[in-house]
This record gives structure tokens, C-alpha cells and sequence, in this order.
């Protein structure tokens, strides 16, 4: 795997019963590499909101302040009714409940988790309009930053892993911005004001509760790192076996064909056993950490118990004190727990954030020069002048290509595979940028011309279609702006589409689904050439533009282009010789030069490479006809 290829994501994963659990002090995550040069890049996002934000900050404390202070204050209550309670057991005079007292206890206590539940609203509902302006702005960013882009980007990439960034990553960015940096203040707060609420209650019961934490972390640790092996080892099992079956259930014609299923469904199976063994025993192991921090737990909860009873039966401490410390020490290991998940998600965060600033820091696409305007109207006369290129530049795969096109020609490029034909049609349309020489348009040289207005004038039909989510209608439509209903009709029966497609139960309106799975290869191929005739250019451009369709319409395609290709200047790319013989210039190709040129029977008469591709590709013909 290259350094530039996306690494799969390692799932952010607890030691309970499920993902994300927040059961342990450890977790697996994907570690950044710089951590503090991607987080001062992120905090620069955050900048422009610093006043919400630590709006929110002083609201999250706030709300954990409140919640921490309930207990102490319920304590009150309970040492007012125990004392009442025991003046009424020794029959003192005049001896009762306080319930005024109590009902202002309430009071308060209602008071108290009001303002929290208020606090906690506000902290959320701020921060989530500053995180979705935030990911606003980082979606916004990126997709601009995709269009300035080398098409050599996205060619050394999956699209898979382009989508992860852009979606994926920047939804990761998005949930810890929302949740978890609230959430990391208040476990820090609350953990802090514990701590301080206890020392307040009994310095002597918070040392019980403090020798028990080294020890909860001890076995926490010591069962996480045995179960930390099964999780990376479970979730590399996860990738394969996700793998095998996207793999097979992709090409599962071709598995039927070859009878490979009971290899399949056999290897699937061992992935299977593997996989359960290995989720079985990190499950196993990390679910052991619980029940041993219930059982630490619980041993300091008996301790606490043990040690207050003796204090209020001495009368050193208030016994509803004690019933507050209980509840602290009940809550203290849980935003300690929530803390150290909290910080794996924020690694893991900054990995993502990482990945999304790579993208930012891709070299662009040179600048559109601005110093020549495009004419209302172009020939189409074209030139390449010593043009050499490489995808790297130690290795050119074009060298010196020299040619001259007239406006209406219709030249045709050859070769085998390889040789550099779609990449000297890329160049023309500066999809990529020339290492050196020049190609100019009408004496233009392209590099001054605006990409888009350099495009604007080229049509292109590929052998691989690409078809959107919408109609026949709008995909055919796609090829020029405002067009008309009757002109994409028009467009459609001269590419011989329109039989197919008032055939279809909804005619033009059909919904194309994804993938365009609901058409025939060779149906696609013919709504991608409607779109070129709609769009009526300057410049055509045909790669295998016919590859996809029987022969019989093909002859009817190609009758139809040849209407399309008058007085236009055409690039035709053709395995299939018997389609260009009537060319003005065939362009022999062959690793990465230009070794012959001229018509067919010109190149047929040289008898070289060109004739030997055009014979064997007839050889069979020619012997029938001799038999």
C-alpha cells in the first residue's frame, strides 16, 4: 500500500459488550502523525466562534457544577429528617420533622437540576450551530479544492477513498466538535469537583476512595492489553472477510460460471470461524474488566459504609454526608472512564482531520492565465508541437509527438494497448499539463485559454459511460444547457436511442437508477452519444465510442456520426480498424511516439506496424474468402 492510499479507519472501540462502549480507560484508535500541526490547523476553524464557544465552555461548567452540587444539598435533607426523626424516638419536647425545611430543600433541588438541564441545552444548542457552520465551512472548502485538483489526483486514487474524506472524516470532525468537547469539559469538571466535594465532606473517607483508583486502572490495563490483540486482530479478520464478500457477490456470474461457489461459501466459512474465535475472546476478556471495577467498586463502597456509619455513630460526620459521599464515589470513576474514551476520540479525530488537510495541501491545477480571451467562434484547427509527457516525470510516456490538424478533419489514432492514445486526447483537453512543447488551437496555444472555455468546445464519447441519478430526458439534456424537449428527441433518434427508449414504460421520463444497472450496457452507450449530438461542438472526440453495441447499430451510429462529424474536427480512438478507414489521418501510436501516419491505404501499402494490426484482425476473414 502506498503512502497516499487511504488506510482503513480502526473503529473506535471500548471494552464492554459492544463498539463504543465506554467500558475501559483504553481503546483502539488511529493515531495521527502530527498531531499538534493538524490541531493548531483546526483550532484556526474554531477561532472565528471563540465567544460561542466559550459561552458553551462556561455553560458546560456551569451545568456540571449544578449537578455536582444536588448531592451535598440532598444530603441536608437527610440529615434534617434523621435528626427530627431521632428527637421524636426520644420523645423530646416539642420534638418534629422540619418539613419546612425540607419542602426548601426541594425547592432548591428543583432549582438545581433546572439550571443544569437549562445549562446543558444551551451548551448544546450553541455548539451544534457553530459545529454545523464549521463543517459547512470544511465541506465547502473541500469541494472547491476537488475542482482545482490535476485529474492525475483522482486517477491515483479510488473514489472510495476520496468519499471517505470528504464525508466520512469530516462527519468525524463534526461529532466530536458537537459532543465530545462539551462532554470532555464536563467530565473534567465534574471529576475535579468531586474530588473537591469529597475532601470537603471527609479527607479521611476520600483516601479509601483514592487507594482504590491505582488499582482500577492496574487491572484495567493489564485485561485491556491482553484484549487489545484480539480487537486489532478482529478487526483485520472484519476487512477480509467484508472484502471476500464484496468480492464475490460482485462478480457472482463469474463465481457461478467457474463453479467457484463451494470454494467461496468454504473459504468464507474458515474467515467466519476465525473471526468468531477472535471476536469471542476480545469480547470475553474486555467484558472481565467490568465486573472487576463493579467488584473494586463495590469493595471501596463497603469500606465507605463501613468507615462513615463509625463516624456519624461518633457524631464526626452528618450522616446525610455520608449519604452524599456515596453518591460521589459512585459517580467518581465515570467521568475519569469518560475522559480517557474522550481523549481516543479526540486522536482519532485529528487522524480524520489529518487525512481532510492532506486533501487542502494537494498541489492544484495551474492557474487559468487571464491574459487571452476566448473568440466567439474557433475553427478547430489544431497543432502539437514537440509535446513530451509523463505521469512522473522520470518516466515520459509521450515523447515528441508532432502533428497538424485542419479544421474538419477526422483523424483517427491507433495502437496497441497502452500506448498513449487517451492520454494524448487528455492533453488536448489539458486534463493534464504538458512536460514540454505546445498545442495550440487556431494558432492559440491552450495554456492561455480558460479551461472551461477550452472544454466548452470539445464533445466526448467514451467507451466507459457515465450516466446520473435522474431521466433519460435530463441525461440526455446534460449535453447543452436549456435544451429543448424536441431537440432532445431529435438528439436521441439520430444516435438511434429513441426506439429503445419509447419502448420503456415511461419513455424520456424513466428514472435512470444508480449505477444505471436498469439498462443495457449498449443502451447507455447510445444516451451518451444523444448527449454528444445534443451538445453540438466545436471539436469531437470519440474514445471506442461504439464498443458497447451490436453490429448492426453500430453501422446506423456510425452514419449518424458521420453527420455529426461534418465540418467538425474529430479525434477518433479505435481498436476496431474497419471504423476509421475512411479517416483523413490515422495516427499509428505505439509506446508512447507516433511511428506512422497517413490514410488507410497510404499506411496498408507501407506494410508495417498499422497493416499488421489491420491483418490480423482480418485474418479470419481473408482466409474464409480464400476457401
Amino acid at each position: 500500500m502506498s503512502e497516499k492510499q487511504e488506510k482503513p479507519a480502526v473503529q473506535m472501540r471500548g471494552f464492554g459488550r459492544g463498539p463504543g462502549s465506554h467500558r475501559g480507560l483504553m481503546s483502539l484508535v488511529e493515531k495521527p502523525r502530527d498531531f499538534k500541526g493538524t490541531l493548531k490547523r483546526l483550532i484556526a476553524y474554531l477561532k472565528p466562534h471563540w465567544l460561542k464557544i466559550i459561552f458553551t465552555f462556561l455553560a458546560a461548567i456551569a451545568s456540571s457544577l449544578f449537578m455536582i452540587i444536588t448531592p451535598k444539598v440532598m444530603g441536608r435533607a437527610t440529615t434534617k429528617l434523621f435528626e427530627g426523626y431521632l428527637q421524636i424516638m426520644r420523645k423530646v419536647p416539642g420534638a418534629a420533622i422540619d418539613f419546612d425545611y425540607i419542602l426548601q430543600i426541594i425547592i432548591i433541588l428543583i432549582s438545581l437540576y433546572f439550571l443544569n438541564a437549562l445549562f446543558a441545552y444551551l451548551q448544546n444548542y450553541i455548539m451544534v450551530g457553530v459545529t454545523q457552520q464549521i463543517v459547512y465551512e470544511l465541506r465547502k472548502s473541500i469541494s472547491a479544492k476537488l475542482t482545482r485538483l490535476p485529474l492525475s489526483y483522482f486517477d491515483g486514487r479510488t473514489h472510495g477513498e476520496i468519499l471517505s474524506r470528504v464525508t466520512n472524516d469530516i462527519d468525524t470532525i463534526s461529532t466530536t466538535l458537537q459532543q465530545s468537547l462539551t462532554q470532555f469539559i464536563t467530565s473534567v469538571v465534574t471529576l475535579v469537583g468531586i474530588v473537591i466535594m469529597m475532601l470537603t465532606i471527609s479527607p479521611f473517607l476520600s483516601l479509601v476512595i483514592f487507594f482504590t483508583l491505582p488499582l482500577s486502572i492496574l487491572v484495567t490495563r493489564m485485561v485491556a492489553g491482553q484484549s487489545q490483540k484480539y480487537f486489532s486482530r478482529q478487526q483485520n479478520l472484519l476487512g477480509q472477510i467484508n472484502g471476500h464478500v464484496e468480492e464475490m457477490y460482485t462478480g457472482h456470474k463469474i463465481v457461478k460460471v467457474f463453479n467457484y461457489e463451494k470454494k467461496s461459501i468454504a473459504q468464507f466459512s474458515l474467515l467466519n470461524e476465525q473471526l468468531f474465535d477472535t471476536g469471542w475472546k476480545a469480547q470475553f476478556i474486555s467484558g472481565i474488566i467490568m465486573p472487576l471495577m463493579i467488584a473494586i467498586s463495590n469493595l471501596s463502597y463497603v469500606f465507605v459504609v463501613i468507615m462513615g456509619g463509625i463516624s456519624v455513630a461518633r457524631g464526626t460526620i452528618a450522616i446525610g454526608n455520608v449519604q452524599a459521599f456515596i453518591q460521589y464515589s459512585r459517580q467518581f470513576t465515570n467521568p475519569i472512564v469518560q475522559t480517557a474514551n474522550i481523549a481516543n476520540i479526540i486522536q482519532s479525530t485529528i487522524a480524520a482531520a489529518e487525512r481532510v488537510f492532506e486533501v487542502f495541501d494537494e498541489p492544484e491545477q495551474i492557474p487559468d492565465q487571464e491574459t487571452v480571451a476566448l473568440f466567439s467562434k474557433l475553427d478547430g484547427d489544431i497543432r502539437f508541437e514537440h509535446i513530451n509527457f509523463g505521469y512522473t516525470p522520470e518516466k515520459e510516456i509521450i515523447k515528441d509527438v508532432n502533428m497538424d490538424v485542419k479544421k474538419g478533419q477526422t483523424i483517427a489514432i491507433v495502437g496497441p494497448t497502452g500506448a498513449g492514445k487517451t492520454t494524448l486526447v487528455n492533453l488536448l483537453m489539458r486534463f493534464y499539463e504538458i512536460n514540454s512543447g505546445r498545442i495550440t488551437l487556431d494558432g492559440l496555444d491552450i495554456r492561455d485559454l480558460k479551461r472551461a472555455d477550452l472544454r466548452s468546445l470539445f464533445g466526448m464519447v467514451l467507451q466507459d459511460t457515465w450516466l446520473f441519478k435522474g431521466t433519460i430526458r435530463e441525461n440526455i439534456a446534460y449535453g447543452r444547457e436549456n435544451a429543448f424537449d424536441a431537440e432532445v428527441v431529435q438528439a436521441a433518434k439520430m444516435a438511434y436511442a429513441d426506439h429503445f427508449i419509447t419502448t420503456l414504460p415511461a419513455g424520456y421520463d424513466t428514472i435512470i437508477d444508480e449505477e444505471a444497472s436498469n439498462l443495457s450496457q449498449g443502451q447507455k452507450q447510445l444516451l451518451t452519444i444523444a448527449r454528444a449530438i445534443l451538445a453540438n461542438p466545436t471539436i469531437l472526440i470519440l474514445d471506442e465510442a461504439t464498443s458497447n453495441v451490436d453490429t448492426r447499430t453500430e453501422v446506423l451510429i456510425q452514419k449518424a456520426m458521420l453527420d455529426l462529424m461534418e465540418g467538425k474536427t474529430s479525434f477518433v480512438i479505435a481498436h476496431r480498424l474497419s471504423t476509421i478507414r475512411d479517416a483523413d489521418l490515422i495516427l499509428v501510436m505505439r509506446r508512447g511516439e507516433i511511428i506512422e501516419k497517413g490514410t488507410h491505404k497510404e499506411l496498408l501499402q507501407q506494410n508495417g506496424f498499422y497493416a499488421d494490426l489491420y491483418n490480423s484482425q482480418f485474418v479470419g476473414i481473408d482466409l474464409v474468402k480464400k476457401d
